[in-house]
């Protein structure tokens, strides 16, 4: 079936009260409401003018693997759309505006348990690197320095650094107050290199880009505060000229949980640190990496 117009104003209100519930009582942060609203918009356009009242559950699979085949997408990705589309039913169900749950019997596809790549300290220092601070730096390569660090000192979400606002730094207690997924709120230790490039952002860098009298932390070149992707835009920039793997704001909060991990730290510290509400979710980063079983093994072995 062709992913076309939306035709069902039946449906689009049914959408428009769901994530009006997710936005008002649920309090989704606007990534996940806007990611939720690009999955059940498609799976709209996929049902073209059928009414959500008398959508099957096989119908729902054969969008699922519409997904999965026809567009290829990671499963991540599709887990999350039929996340959404679940919600979704289950919302109007609830609230009668449909007679029956045609997605509860939908079975999530299984994700992989794969060990998150994390960047070695010697790849962290050449990304680092990459973003000068000395004489000659410009507003712009202060501004992305002082992002940089403080993502792997501090293992923050991307949108938990750029939400930041400058009273949300502690310099004298050398820590930052980030709000996570649910507008959680948790105290994070900053190193001190962190700290050295973010006060010379402030002052040598920030004056010069704050036109507006925004108290945003991290702006961009009009003086408003910097968005999701030109966050990942400089993650990607960096590692490109320190010639390394894709990098992404996420993969240095993974280096920054490995890397703890791997030198004491308890794994219900980096649980707090990271803002996970689960500790299942903080173990998987406990599983030993490739690299450093090579390196045990090269140590340890008698026959290296």
């Amino acid at each position: 079936m062709a992913e076309q117009e939306t035709e069902n104003a039946g449906n689009e209100k049914i959408v428009a009260a769901w994530l009006r519930y997710l936005r008002v009582e649920v309090n989704v942060s606007a990534n996940t409401l806007e990611n939720y609203r690009r999955d059940v918009n498609r799976y709209l356009r996929w049902l073209g003018p059928r009414p959500l009242a008398e959508v099957q559950t096989r119908e729902i699979e054969d969008f699922i693997a519409h997904l999965s085949g026809d567009l290829n997408l990671a499963r991540a990705s599709v887990s999350r759309s039929l996340a959404a589309i679940r919600g979704l039913h289950k919302f109007a169900v609830q609230e009668r505006m449909l007679h029956a749950d045609a997605a509860d019997a939908v079975t999530r596809p299984a994700m992989p348990a794969h060990i998150p790549k994390a960047l070695s300290v010697t790849q962290v220092e050449r990304l680092l690197e990459a973003c000068p601070n000395g004489e000659g730096a410009t507003p712009i390569n202060l501004r992305d320095r002082a992002m940089v660090e403080l993502l792997y000192s501090t293992g923050a979400r991307i949108s938990e650094v750029l939400g930041l606002d400058v009273d949300d730094l502690n310099r004298a207690e050398r820590c930052v107050l980030l709000r996570g997924k649910g507008g959680k709120e948790r105290i994070v230790p900053l190193g001190g290199p962190a700290l050295q490039a973010v006060d010379q952002y402030l002052v040598r860098g920030r004056p010069q880009l704050n036109t507006r009298g925004n108290p945003a932390l991290f702006l961009n070149r009009r003086g408003a505060r910097m968005q999701r992707q030109s966050g990942f835009n400089v993650v990607r920039d960096a590692a490109h000229r320190a010639q390394l793997p894709e990098v992404s704001p996420h993969s240095l909060r993974h280096t920054f949980a490995t890397h703890l991990l791997q030198g004491g730290a308890d794994v219900r510290v980096v649980q707090e640190l990271l803002g996970h509400s689960n500790v299942a979710t903080t173990q998987i980063y406990t599983k030993v990496s490739p690299e450093l079983l090579r390196e045990m093994w090269a140590q340890a072995h008698p026959r290296r």
